[in-house]
């Protein structure tokens, strides 16, 4: 008798990449595994996600070889080994803690004044009847300029970061196809300059920023950072503390326009507010996956999967997983419990910048509701394909001052 193979995932299809989540439905019903690319097994149930996702038996950490391949000889490799993301305890731990300190809850409290301004003034040419794109003037502005708060960027150079972060967004998806290669190489070298440069202007002038403390924190004690492994992890923020949360917020924004009687709720009710965000966060994760390597033989669904294998862990499928969620394709700004894993489950690897994404939204969100009398689509949303993120190219809207 044949063995009946299970379903295959392919991210790159247009069909999933436009709406993935009626085939994330079909291979949840299929199994708990799917079969990916080479030498991958594909997670797709919510239970098992939330274990592997703290399983130390995982790994972050791929050998040189393994980026060199997936991204072409170049810069990106050796980036891609350096980051907080693709390291594991010890180092993991070193860089996590010296990142993390700019990104705590009350950090992003203190800012929170300096982040309302910003959205007042990225909404302000609606509330004088103009039109808005949630995209270009919303989206895109407001990420950019409160992480350069953070970090320690001037402002007049974020016209030029900004499509750089872009084009290095391309190289954190599954694939990353030959002809956005060369860009993406240039971006982490552009940007690498700008963060050097810096390093060196705090070394002389310190100020109340992260680039201020990394370079205070650096130590020539054993297994201290590098300062390559310190500018290679502020690059990293820049495009994971602008890209991620440019999606959150696109995403958002075209689901209330496509619920309108959630809208409507929410209008009524604005302290549903911080629940509608982290229903924006599962409804429509703007992380859709995230890879691990097994370091030892790992069972899954009564499979063994062996060391050195790949799981990728459907995020946005684990987030629509019936048997956690449910009517879990409806969209409820008052869902509660909401134990969506777009921030990564509560494992080491839990997004450090959850805090500063969160507020940034609620803020946006609650502006929308309270400040504008309508709000109302100005002609169809236009997504941007992706197979490892959930994001718009432009979401129109039509605001009416209230």
């Amino acid at each position: 008798m044949n063995k009946i193979l299970a379903p295959r995932f392919d991210p790159l299809d247009p069909d999933v990449q436009q709406d993935p989540y009626p085939t994330y439905a079909r291979l949840r019903e299929s199994g708990a595994l799917c079969r990916g690319g080479p030498a991958q097994w594909v997670v797709t149930r919510y239970a098992d996600v939330m274990e592997l996702v703290r399983d130390p038996r995982l790994g972050s950490e791929y050998d040189a070889d393994y980026h060199r391949i997936a991204l072409g000889a170049g810069p990106l490799a050796d980036f891609f080994g350096r980051i907080v993301l693709n390291r594991d305890p010890p180092r993991h731990t070193v860089l996590r803690r010296l990142i993390g300190q700019a990104f705590t809850p009350l950090a992003v409290r203190e800012r929170g004044e300096t982040i309302a301004a910003i959205v007042e003034r990225a909404l302000a040419p609606a509330r004088d009847g103009a039109r808005l794109d949630g995209v270009a003037d919303l989206a895109h502005v407001l990420p950019i300029r409160v992480l350069a708060d953070f970090v320690g960027l001037e402002p007049d150079c974020l016209d030029e970061v900004r499509p750089r972060a872009l084009a290095l967004s391309r190289a954190f998806a599954t694939f990353l196809p030959e002809a956005d290669r060369p860009a993406a190489h240039e971006a982490v070298t552009w940007l690498r300059t700008l963060v050097v440069d810096l390093f060196e202007r705090r070394r002389c002038a310190p100020r109340d920023d992260l680039v201020s403390r990394l370079v205070s924190s650096q130590s020539s004690a054993d297994g201290a950072p590098s300062l390559d492994d310190l500018v290679d992890n502020v690059v990293f923020l820049l495009f994971a503390g602008f890209a991620t949360t440019t999606d959150l917020l696109a995403t958002g924004c075209a689901a209330l326009l496509a619920h309108p009687g959630e809208l409507a709720r929410l209008r009524a009710d604005p302290a549903l507010v911080p629940s509608a965000v982290e229903e924006f966060l599962r409804y429509d994760a703007p992380v859709q996956v995230k890879s691990r390597l097994t370091r030892e033989p790992v069972q899954v669904a009564g499979r063994t999967i062996r060391a050195g294998r790949i799981l990728v862990l459907l995020i946005g499928s684990a987030n629509r997983d019936p048997a956690r969620f449910p009517d879990p394709d409806r969209l409820d700004v008052g869902r509660d419990p909401n134990p969506h894993l777009s921030f990564g489950g509560g494992g080491i690897h839990h997004c450090v910048g959850a805090a500063l994404a969160r507020a940034e939204a609620v803020a946006v969100f609650g502006r929308l509701v309270r400040g504008f009398a309508d709000v109302r689509p100005d002609g169809p949303a236009i997504r941007r394909p992706s197979p490892s993120f959930r994001g718009y190219a432009s979401v129109p809207m039509l605001l009416t001052p209230a």
